[in-house]
């Protein structure tokens, strides 16, 4: 082969613009005895992948692979069997005809009673207002503990 020919192909190769098959001339030239002095340096490159080429990988892979349970999709199905039950049981369409006469009764007795309670607790806070007013006193005996006391306000700063 050509010693021009092998230079001018491992400018192409170290430009990465050779062909397979020029790259093939270029490891059956190195793998030869008869390499040009000045070109000794790639022999062992070019050797190395020809070793490469060959080798093989033997080892068994396991080609189960687990499956991991996603809890993404059971919180999905959860979800639409709760919306499914609630809407078996309180269809949507519940019209005013449906409601029993004794059942407006019970409703309005629930009422009755719930504006009674109302009453009650209301006359409850307003007794406790004063309360407010404590709170109010108990800040202004703490400003006066710090004006009896200027060392400790000195100190604080």
């Amino acid at each position: 082969m050509a010693l021009n020919n092998i230079e001018n192909l491992l400018e192409k190769y170290e430009n990465g613009e050779t062909s397979l098959k020029e790259e093939q001339q270029l490891k059956d030239y190195f793998s030869s005895d008869t390499v040009a002095p000045h070109l000794e340096m790639y022999k062992p490159m070019f050797n190395y992948f020809l070793v490469n080429q060959e080798e093989q990988f033997t080892k068994q892979l396991p080609l189960q692979t687990k499956r991991v349970f996603n809890y993404k999709w059971l919180s999905v199905a959860a979800v639409a069997v709760l919306m499914v039950s609630i809407f078996i049981n309180n269809p949507l369409n519940l019209n005013a005809e449906t409601i029993s006469e004794s059942d407006k009764i019970e409703i309005n007795n629930a009422k009755e009673a719930l504006a009674i309670m109302s009453k009650h607790l209301n006359q409850g806070t307003a007794q406790v207002s004063y309360l407010g007013e404590i709170n109010k006193a108990s800040k202004q005996v703490d400003y006066l503990k710090e004006i009896t006391n200027p060392m400790d306000r000195l100190l604080k700063r």
